[in-house]
């Protein structure tokens, strides 16, 4: 991941927002590099909820430039941000409506040509993939895991489940397995993350 967003950077002089895998409009990851003083505002006036670029990223896929948006802007929104440096922009949108990451650039000099659109845009499609929950764990192993996340040890977690502790090992053998993690500390963290337990 952090390959691709040291990539996004080249894109974006002025900076970028990242929200991946957005889900009931909670991202499972968010980054912006934008100005301090423009995500302070955004954030205090809660403009993610007004955002025309949010709104496009929502309801469409693919990349735009910001001017090619043509969606109501009533809080002036566009016109803030380009009072701190975020004159130019592209929009990317990828990923299922239940399941959407959304990628910001922006600069202040001139627009986005076709092709750093089409960069960007194979940017977020990276940051959608490389970051895709597991749809693969059985709830057998998300049990498991939610299991130990909350402290119980090998054995009374078995007993929990009615289970053997050799079966409630695999369960985690298998959990770890599927989500390519090397301890069951991060297969929990990853499962956490995901949005699993």
């Amino acid at each position: 991941m952090v390959r691709y967003l040291q990539n996004l950077e080249e894109f974006a002089p002025v900076g970028y927002t990242v929200g991946v895998h957005i889900r009931f409009a909670s991202p499972m990851y968010m980054r912006s590099t934008y100005p301090q003083a423009w995500q302070d505002l955004y954030s205090t006036n809660n403009y993610a909820l007004r955002d025309p670029l949010v709104f496009w990223g929502i309801s469409k896929t693919g990349v735009i430039r910001w001017s090619d948006i043509n969606l109501p802007d009533p809080f002036g929104v566009m016109i803030k941000a380009a009072k701190h440096g975020l004159i130019y922009g592209a929009v990317a949108s990828c990923g299922k409506i239940t399941s959407r990451t959304i990628v910001g650039v922006s600069r202040d000099d001139r627009e986005f040509t076709d092709s750093e659109m089409r960069g960007v845009a194979a940017i977020a499609d990276a940051l959608h993939e490389v970051t895709e929950p597991p749809t693969d764990l059985t709830p057998a192993m998300i049990e498991a895991l939610r299991l130990v996340g909350e402290g119980f040890r090998h054995a009374a977690a078995a007993a929990e489940l009615g289970i053997s502790e050799s079966a409630f090992k695999a369960r985690l053998s298998s959990a770890r397995d599927r989500l390519g993690a090397q301890t069951t500390a991060e297969a929990l963290r990853m499962a956490r993350e995901f949005r699993l337990i």
